[in-house]
C-alpha cells in the first residue's frame, strides 16, 4: 500500500482556472436550458438534463469503517458511524429512452444524518450529503472545451429523438467495449445490446473531489456474492423482449423483493497530479499506482424499489447534487465547476415547471413505500 506521506495534500492551488472557463461555462450552461426548455415541451414535463429515467429508488444503510487510517478518516469517514441513504439507479440521457438502449448508468446516493454546514449556501443547513456515480471510471469530455462541443452537438439534434438515440448508443457501445476488456461489461459492439445487469456493475466518481486533507476519486462496488456473481452477467433476452422500455426497473424490483444486498465504498487517493490531472477528467488514474481502498459499505434490505410515490418523490422533489456535500468533499476540476451551474440551473427550471418544492429530507421516513 502506498506510504500516507505521498498522498498529494489539498490545497486550493490543486485547481487551476482555464482560459476563458467563465465563458464557455455560460455557453455550456445556456446550451443545457435550452434543450431543458424543448424537452419540457414535448413531456410536458420538466425533467433532469442527465439520467432524466430513473430505474430504482432504494432505502438502504452506509456503514462508515471503524479503526480507518488518518489519510482515509477523512471528513464524513473520520468516525464510525452508520448513517441511512437514499439511492437512485439511473440511465445517464437526457430524455426518456429504452432500456434496450446502451447507456451509462447512475447511481446518487443521498446520505441523511450529515450534521455541519454544507458547500452551498442555499443548503448550508441541511442534514444531507450527495455522493454522484456512473458506472464509468472518467468523464469522456473531460474538460470544458470539449464538454462544450459535446453538448453543442446534443443541443443540434435534440429535436430529433431517433438521432440523438443514435448518438447516444453510438457512444455508449464504445463506453461498453472498454469496460469489457475489464470485466465490467459484456463484448458486443451491437447498437441496441443493454449491457451486463444494473446491480453488477461497479460506479465511479469519474472526476476528483476533495477528500479531507486529500485528493480522492470515489468507486463503488459489489460486494455480497449474489451482486458479485451479476457483475458482466448478461441479461436474458426473455427479459429484455418482455419490457424494452422498463426492464432495468423490473429486474431492480425482482431481485429486492427477497434479497438484501452489500456493495463497498473504496477512496482512491492522489499520489501524482501528472499523472492523476484533477483539471482532465478524462484521463483514469492508474490503480497500480493508488487503488482503492475501502471505507464504508451500502446495504440495502427487501423492499418496494418503483412504487408510484417512490418514483415521483425521486424524480420530481429531491435533487441530487455532488456539491451539495460537506466541504471536506467539494468536486475539483474545471469539469465540475461547470457542472455546479449546470446541476443548479437544472434543478431550479426543473422544480419550478412541475410546481414541486425541492426538499432534503431530515429523516429517511420521508421517502414513501
Amino acid at each position: 500500500m502506498t506510504d500516507s506521506r505521498n498522498y498529494i495534500r489539498y490545497n486550493e492551488n490543486i485547481e487551476v482556472i482555464q482560459p476563458n472557463e467563465d465563458e464557455i461555462n455560460k455557453k455550456v450552461v445556456d446550451s443545457m436550458a435550452r434543450v431543458n426548455r424543448l424537452m419540457y415541451e414535448k413531456h410536458r414535463h420538466a425533467i433532469r438534463d442527465a439520467h432524466s429515467k430513473s430505474h430504482g429508488i432504494l432505502k438502504g444503510e452506509l456503514e462508515i469503517y471503524d479503526n480507518l487510517p488518518e489519510h482515509l478518516a477523512q471528513g464524513l469517514f473520520s468516525k464510525p458511524k452508520k448513517y441511512p441513504v437514499i439511492v437512485r439507479f439511473s440511465t445517464a440521457q437526457g430524455s426518456i429512452v429504452p432500456d434496450k438502449m446502451s447507456a451509462f448508468r447512475g447511481m446518487a446516493i443521498k446520505v441523511i444524518g450529515v450534521e455541519g454546514q454544507k458547500y452551498l449556501d442555499d443548503l448550508s443547513h441541511a442534514v444531507t450529503q450527495d455522493f454522484l456515480l456512473v458506472n464509468y471510471p472518467i468523464i469522456p469530455t473531460g474538460t470544458i472545451k470539449e464538454y462544450l462541443k459535446a453538448q453543442e452537438k446534443i443541443e443540434s439534434h435534440a429535436d430529433s429523438d431517433l438521432l440523438v438515440q443514435k448518438i447516444a448508443q453510438k457512444a455508449a457501445v464504445g463506453v461498453q467495449n472498454v469496460l469489457a476488456k475489464v470485466g465490467l461489461a459484456d463484448d458486443t459492439n451491437e447498437l441496441d445490446a443493454p449491457g451486463p445487469h444494473i446491480l453488477g456493475d461497479t460506479y465511479f466518481s469519474m472526476a476528483a473531489l476533495r477528500y479531507g486533507d486529500y485528493v480522492a476519486k470515489i468507486n463503488m462496488k459489489p460486494l455480497s456474492e449474489n451482486v458479485r456473481e451479476l457483475s458482466g452477467k448478461k441479461i436474458e433476452d426473455a427479459i429484455i423482449e418482455a419490457d424494452e422500455n422498463a426492464f432495468l426497473t423490473s429486474i431492480i424490483a425482482d431481485f429486492f423483493k427477497s434479497n438484501t444486498a452489500e456493495y463497498e465504498m473504496g477512496a482512491q487517493l492522489c499520489t501524482d497530479l501528472d499523472i492523476m490531472p484533477v483539471e482532465d477528467a478524462s484521463v483514469q488514474w492508474p490503480e497500480d499506482k493508488s487503488p482503492y481502498q475501502p471505507i464504508a459499505k451500502l446495504v440495502f434490505f427487501p423492499q418496494k424499489t418503483f412504487s408510484p410515490e417512490r418514483r415521483v418523490y425521486a424524480d420530481d422533489v429531491l435533487s441530487f447534487n455532488p456539491f451539495h456535500c460537506l466541504p471536506e468533499h467539494r468536486p475539483l476540476g474545471n469539469i465540475m465547476r461547470v457542472r455546479k451551474l449546470a446541476y443548479e440551473t437544472s434543478s431550479k427550471f426543473r422544480h419550478l415547471m412541475n410546481a414541486r418544492v425541492r426538499v432534503e429530507p431530515k429523516g429517511i421516513e420521508e421517502l414513501p413505500d
